[in-house]
């Protein structure tokens, strides 16, 4: 049985851009600079680091779980501090850093510095991103689920663009000048994003209409009962236990992921050149990006017809097998198919993963999510590391059945999901469609 939800209230839209696809671009480029290229050149660059730094492949996973240490600090910010969310100051003060330690990164061959570097690096990686993400969800709450999707794609452009800086420098260069183009790269897409507007304050009408929804919602319980579920405007941790179960299997979902998808992201690239030595690696790191860049809009659009629990099922079912494929199969067809399914996968579980999080009203749910990513990430590389002196076929093998594992819990996620939350104003409970989904977007869900 299909129900097709109302027109959200359009009071919310006030603080919305006037120029929506201008907000969409200026969050794209801070997700290309924090996330495409900050975080992830690491992969490209890592095997010119093992041939040219005397980079051990153990020391390399170390430098991956440095950033993503770095990564779950910036995210408790998020948690511990929402405020710090809202300022544009800490936005540019984090793609400054960002920046300069990329530039840094050439400088030493000291381990100790390049952990130190990596580290500050995943701090300024994850404000962008909580930034850059709770900037998305507030301004673009009323507009088509699809615009999010284009900046979400900025990630992917990130990763094709130093992918291939990184390509075209490899046979004339060494890792010094990966990094110094990486800086550079990271520079012009600060400036892209410079201006973004961050998250909108809470306003004292916001907050009254709040208190008020929390009052009827308590007047009427037993209307409120034969409800779906009921959630007042501002989602009161009183109301926490009605969307508990739900929210308790994405967080698992979504942490289980960070653990497989990083093993990929991280040693994808090394993976595929021990096999096949030469430019497939870094060709197939350049496809990851491309393939990334639709893929957010591409999955919110299908989110018109399914719901996002099934489809967070199916894209982390999809990605195992991408995830999989070089180690089982081998080849260039097999690497370049593995790309193509996980670079339109991965940000693709993102956004349906923190939409979902939004859509519960759960607090502070982009945080939340982002630290438990942050901790299955740290835990990626050192759980591979003790197979890494036999090469990273099995660490792919592992990364796949640990993504397999995240897609069981989806399954789980799917079990009675309210698709359609019930707000109570005054005293007439109204349908209402997720906080990223507009008219255009809302359809059937199954």
């Amino acid at each position: 049985m299909s129900v097709r939800p109302l027109r959200a209230s359009p009071a919310g839209s006030a603080g919305a851009p006037h120029s929506p696809w201008r907000h969409v671009a200026q969050a794209a480029a801070a997700l290309a600079a924090g996330m495409g290229v900050g975080r992830f050149v690491y992969t490209p660059i890592l095997p010119l680091m093992h041939a040219g730094a005397g980079l051990s492949a153990g020391a390399g996973a170390n430098l991956a779980t440095a950033n993503y240490i770095g990564y779950l600090l910036g995210a408790l910010v998020g948690i511990l501090a929402p405020a710090l969310v809202r300022s544009r100051a800490l936005l540019r003060i984090s793609l400054v850093v960002l920046t300069g330690t990329l530039a840094a990164m050439p400088a030493t061959h000291d381990t100790a510095v390049w952990f130190a570097l990596r580290l500050l690096a995943g701090v300024a990686s994850a404000l962008i991103f909580v930034i850059a993400v709770s900037s998305l969800l507030s301004h673009l709450r009323e507009y088509p689920a699809h615009l999010p999707g284009w900046a979400f794609g900025g990630v992917g452009a990130g990763i094709a663009l130093s992918g291939l800086l990184v390509l075209v420098l490899r046979p004339v260069a060494d890792w010094r000048a990966a990094w110094w183009a990486s800086a550079a790269l990271a520079a012009v897409l600060a400036v892209a994003s410079w201006n973004l507007r961050p998250e909108a304050r809470p306003t004292t009408t916001q907050a009254t209409q709040a208190t008020q929804a929390t009052q009827a919602i308590q007047a009427n319980a037993d209307r409120a009962h034969e409800a779906t579920t009921v959630t007042a405007a501002a989602a009161d941790s009183s109301h926490a236990p009605r969307t508990h179960r739900w929210f308790t299997a994405l967080f698992a979902s979504y942490t289980l992921e960070g653990v497989g998808y990083i093993i990929a992201g991280t040693f994808l690239v090394a993976a595929i050149e021990q096999s096949s030595p030469g430019p497939l690696g870094g060709g197939a790191w350049v496809l990851v990006g491309l393939a990334a860049v639709p893929s957010s809009a591409l999955w919110a659009r299908l989110g018109r017809r399914w719901s996002r629990p099934d489809l967070l099922l199916a894209a982390l079912v999809v990605q195992a097998v991408g995830i999989a494929l070089p180690a089982l199969i081998g080849g260039a067809p097999a690497a370049l198919v593995s790309a193509v399914l996980f670079g339109a996968t991965f940000i693709g579980v993102s956004t349906l993963a923190l939409a979902t999080g939004a859509h519960l009203e759960f607090p502070r749910s982009v945080a939340l999510l982002t630290a438990g990513y942050s901790v299955g990430q740290i835990l990626g590389p050192l759980v591979v590391a003790p197979l890494l002196h036999h090469g990273y076929q099995q660490a792919l093998v592992l990364a796949a059945s640990v993504v397999l594992v995240a897609a069981v819990a989806a399954a789980v996620l799917r079990i009675g999901f309210p698709h359609h939350m019930v707000v109570v104003r005054a005293t007439a409970p109204v349908r209402q469609p997720a906080p990223t989904e507009s008219a255009a977007d809302a359809g059937s869900h199954r």
